[in-house]
């Protein structure tokens, strides 16, 4: 499922293309005919994400909210590239073309629900003006392994299963470790590292984790594929700072990854 850098880098991009212009809405799938008849012919005013929600609005009653969920591609292509039959939403340019694929979620929705569906949510480290502070006090009062709480969308927004195990690893925390047993100090590291990682995702598009510190001086952005995370499926491979095997378990349903050197448990 792509994660919250994902999301902004979209609403960012659809910004600088789409704002200001007069929507070409088309559903070539047919399975949201009805939401891109409405949109057709809107001026896009604006666009906004929170975690892992994406809103599109055209006036000021009219958002197109989109959640990509596991399989959901948002993407941009020369306007000549085929429609297809799998794409659910397609805005169309002169030169361009933003297409919409198997989203969990892509439905019209009005400003109070808006509202509803980001007061919900955790506070997002990417949004102006988001503090830490709800993530610190949820944090120091529930007994859930740090390892899932980070996934939990209603206490921090944008986090995935690719930056927990690695912001677990930076600060040196055994993923199993319950929440309330870290010293609040340690949380709000936690949080900072999470806007500083996002931040970079957003700008290269991709998550990379590993500091140039531990890349031997290569800038984030030039690290290949296999050098750019500390722990995330590198099962049995040895830790980038000590060698140590990385170990895999189960937690919150879902693989994470740590090393038992760098985050001994307590």
């Amino acid at each position: 499922m792509p994660e919250g850098h994902t999301i902004h880098r979209l609403a960012r991009d659809l910004r600088r293309d789409l704002v200001d212009t007069e929507l070409e809405a088309s559903s070539p799938q047919g399975r949201f005919a009805s939401g891109a008849k409405s949109l057709d012919g809107q001026v896009l005013t604006a666009t906004e994400a929170a975690g892992k929600h994406l809103f599109l609005h055209a006036g000021p009653n009219l958002t197109l909210y989109i959640h990509l969920g596991l399989i959901g591609k948002f993407r941009r292509f020369e306007a000549s590239t085929n429609r297809g039959d799998a794409v659910r939403l397609r805005f169309e340019r002169e030169d361009f073309a933003w297409s919409l694929t198997g989203p969990h979620t892509c439905r019209l929705i009005e400003p109070p629900e808006v509202e509803e569906i980001i007061a919900r949510l955790g506070p997002d480290p990417l949004r102006r003006r988001s503090s830490p502070d709800q993530f610190i006090d949820k944090a120091a009062k529930s007994n859930k392994a740090i390892g899932a709480l980070l996934l939990d969308q209603n206490v921090i927004a944008g986090i995935g299963n690719v930056y927990r195990s690695e912001l677990l690893f930076l600060a040196g925390i055994h993923p199993a470790t319950p929440a309330k047993n870290l010293d609040g100090g340690v949380v709000r590291k936690i949080w900072d590292t999470t806007v500083e990682l996002l931040r970079l995702g957003v700008r290269l598009d991709r998550i990379v984790t590993v500091t140039r510190a531990d890349a031997n001086g290569t800038k984030p952005g030039r690290l290949g594929p296999d050098n750019r995370l500390y722990a995330y499926k590198r099962t049995g491979e040895p830790c980038r700072r000590c060698d140590t095997p990385i170990a895999t378990a189960p937690i919150a349903g879902r693989s994470i990854w740590w090393c038992p050197r760098c985050q001994p448990a307590r």
